[in-house]
């Protein structure tokens, strides 16, 4: 099969050719913030986790698609991506559990691709600029103009572009802890972790009041991943700061730089972001370092955080803040994934933790 030309321009100009995958048509300018993945697997996963809204996945590693896809592995009812990037997409599935190939997932989802490009200098280009806003298509002169225009993360609430509109439960009524979970776009395999240590979950809108949240009567509250700018997200961290005290709270990712902020911290963004499966983060009272599963651009600044709340995780390739705990408090967060869909299974004992602290309150 023929695949069409097309290309891929950087807001600063930079120009790759390739061939169009996915919903890439004729005609068809597609934008978005283009960020890099490390992971070497879990490509499904990724492409449907919310927390990448508003931004292109270039996959560093060269061959994606070769176990195809299936409905188990997906982090949500739909990619919410603006588009995928890669080096070389394959035309047949290996794996026995492959209900379909990732061409046609690209397809039925309507997420723009382009396959065939050198993403090992795009790569790079991005490690040495950043992330940036980027444009594909056909037609270069369009595309090149739409580059231009292309808008970043910056500012913009993405989260609105994801949370449920309406609550939903998830696990067994009988289990022994109720939890409320903010759903900033929250994955599948946190509302399983979190079952599986015997949970049943409330999932709310996110910007679900603190009062709303406690007259629920919940043991604890968890505050999920999800994309963009958590300054972005107006009214969300006052209302977290109501809750501290009040009730266990435990955050990821996104939820972690909102917990961050209802503290009086800082959140910036990193120059190209933390997008992989093999991000070695160090347990500041253990000296363990674990290996984590990590998405997301912005970090709590640390030299903002306040001395009512202590790091307990740190960044070892760049040294962020990782992780926070609030003293005389319980609650706590961390930057990357403990639940790693996809990637490795070392911060798993954090729910653990959480439960614990509902027991202990």
């Amino acid at each position: 099969m023929t695949r069409a030309t097309a290309v891929l321009v950087l807001s600063d100009g930079t120009t790759f050719e390739g061939e169009a995958i996915g919903a890439l048509q004729p005609g068809m300018v597609a934008t978005g913030e283009v960020v890099f993945n490390t992971a070497l697997s879990g490509y499904q996963e990724i492409l449907s986790d919310p927390s990448y809204a508003g931004q292109m996945i270039a996959f560093t590693y060269p061959h994606i698609g070769n176990y195809g896809v299936n409905d188990d592995d997906m982090e949500s009812d739909r990619p919410f991506c603006r588009g995928v990037i890669m080096r070389d997409l394959a035309r047949r599935s290996s794996s026995w559990r492959a209900t379909g190939t990732l061409s046609d997932f690209l397809i039925q989802h309507n997420v723009p691709g382009i396959t065939g490009i050198d993403t090992r200098r795009l790569t790079r280009h991005l490690r040495d600029v950043g992330a940036m806003p980027a444009a594909m298509g056909a037609d270069e002169e369009q595309v090149r103009a739409a580059s231009r225009d292309a808008e970043g993360t910056d500012g913009i609430d993405l989260v609105a572009e994801v949370t449920t509109r309406e609550p939903y439960s998830v696990g067994d009524v009988e289990a022994p802890f109720l939890v409320v979970a903010y759903d900033f776009g929250i994955k599948r395999m946190i509302l399983r972790r979190l079952t599986a240590a015997g949970c049943r979950v409330e999932v709310v809108p996110a910007t679900t009041s603190a009062s709303d949240v406690l007259a629920r009567q919940p043991n604890g509250v968890f505050l999920s991943n999800g994309p963009g700018d958590p300054a972005a997200v107006h009214g969300v961290s006052e209302q977290i700061a109501a809750l501290l005290g009040e009730v266990p709270v435990f955050g990821i990712c996104l939820g972690h730089q909102i917990l961050g902020r209802a503290l009086g911290a800082t959140t910036t963004k990193l120059r190209f972001g933390h997008h992989g499966a093999n991000h070695p983060v160090r347990h500041e009272s253990t000296g363990r370092v674990e290996i984590t599963s990590q998405n997301h651009n912005y970090v709590v600044q640390a030299d903002t955080v306040p001395g009512g709340a202590d790091v307990t995780h740190v960044n070892l390739n760049d040294g962020t803040v990782e992780g926070l705990r609030v003293r005389g408090v319980p609650a706590f967060s961390v930057q990357h994934h403990p639940e790693a869909a996809p990637g490795p299974h070392d911060a798993a004992y954090l729910f653990t933790e959480f439960t614990d602290l509902m027991t202990v309150t």
